[in-house]
């Protein structure tokens, strides 16, 4: 996850040659129809799955990282590390099913999730909930006010591998937030303000700044800000005692989870509007399904967001029935209808996508 990982739009992107001629992109309402009917009895969330599901993840998480720290052999740290990085990659998406979820669908599990996951690699759930809905608010998609969108299609070529690699330092200024800058803010208002709006978002929009919190949100944000600079202040002062080793291993697996995520949301979309606002249709098609019947898409895109174009057409269906949603819907629709037209066969191609868009923007500067 990215707290503000942002790149200057104004400075990594300019302006076309010529004017780009945009053509709407009219909703596809029976798509939309099918979408709808053909998933009602499958749009409940199942606690079993997700309770399953987390308590592996993060169990596995740790365990492998508690291996990689203790181990003496170097590769064998190494394979650790990277088992820890998925697990705890795959643990920690959760956070976007609790954007989405009804509060009363899965009783404490919020509230364990923070606990387990959340608090402990210093991504909370309020810094998603109540800024990831505003990406799927019809009149915000693609525009300056989606806190999670940047036209990275229409960027200069160096912006790609500097939006990948700013993800890096993705733990280290986490660790920095929650220790100092939380702590900072409680005594000065202008710094609690600052980093509220400017680094309390998974945000990629360097535009964005968060409005405060309200209602049942702000008691969360309270105490999971509390939680999270309690634990970055004892990690900090763990070094004191057991020295620097753990927690630069700790953070070293969190970078790479990190750069996974952004790799991740890097193809996500094509990043190919300008701004301007979208049909629901247009929206979905500017998003990305990589289906079955390739399995690597799991690894790198697990939780159900493999299936990224679909989650916009069905913001609220739990991860665990997106498969079977896509092929229901995928099956009435049939192969050249616009619901196939999101359909992409895996990472590697999109980021090609992107790239050349990038670079032929930039012959067309030269």
């Amino acid at each position: 996850m990215n707290v503000q990982q942002t790149i200057d739009p104004a400075a990594a992107s300019a302006p076309p040659a010529a004017p780009r001629a945009r053509v709407a992109i009219a909703d596809d309402k029976a798509m939309l129809r099918a979408a709808r009917d053909l998933t009602k009895d499958i749009a409940t969330a199942r606690p079993a799955i997700y309770w399953t599901d987390t308590l592996l993840s993060a169990g596995l998480g740790y365990a492998a990282l508690a291996g990689a720290i203790l181990v003496d052999s170097v590769p064998l740290a190494i394979a650790l590390g990277l088992v820890a990085a998925l697990a705890l990659y795959r643990a920690l998406l959760f956070i976007h099913e609790l954007s989405h979820i009804h509060r009363d669908a899965l009783p404490g599990y919020r509230l364990a999730w923070n606990v387990l996951v959340g608090v402990p690699v210093l991504t909370p759930s309020f810094m998603y909930e109540g800024v990831h809905t505003l990406h799927h608010a019809r009149t915000r998609y693609g525009t300056v006010e989606d806190p999670e969108y940047l036209p990275l299609a229409l960027m200069k070529p160096w912006s790609l591998p500097l939006f990948v690699a700013v993800a890096l330092l993705a733990p280290p200024a986490l660790l920095f937030r929650f220790a100092v800058l939380v702590p900072l803010g409680a005594i000065l208002p202008p710094v609690r303000k600052l980093v509220w709006e400017r680094f309390s978002a998974l945000s990629i929009n360097p535009d964005f700044r968060r409005r405060p919190p309200e209602g049942e949100l702000r008691k969360r944000v309270f105490w999971q800000e509390l939680g999270g600079s309690l634990w970055a202040i004892a990690l900090i002062g763990s070094t004191f005692a057991i020295g620097w080793r753990p927690l630069l291993i700790a953070l070293a697996v969190l970078s790479l989870t990190a750069v996974l995520n952004q790799l991740r949301t890097l193809v996500a979309h094509l990043w190919e509007n300008d701004g301007e606002p979208m049909t629901v249709t247009a929206q979905f098609l500017d998003s990305v399904n990589v289906p079955p019947p390739g399995w690597v898409a799991e690894i790198w895109a697990p939780v159900g967001l493999r299936y990224h174009a679909l989650h916009h057409l069905l913001p609220s269906m739990p991860y665990h029935s997106l498969g079977e949603a896509h092929r229901r819907i995928a099956a009435h629709l049939g192969g050249e209808s616009t619901y196939s037209a999101a359909n992409h066969p895996g990472m590697v191609p999109l980021v090609l996508r992107i790239a050349r868009s990038t670079m032929g923007r930039g012959r067309s500067e030269a």
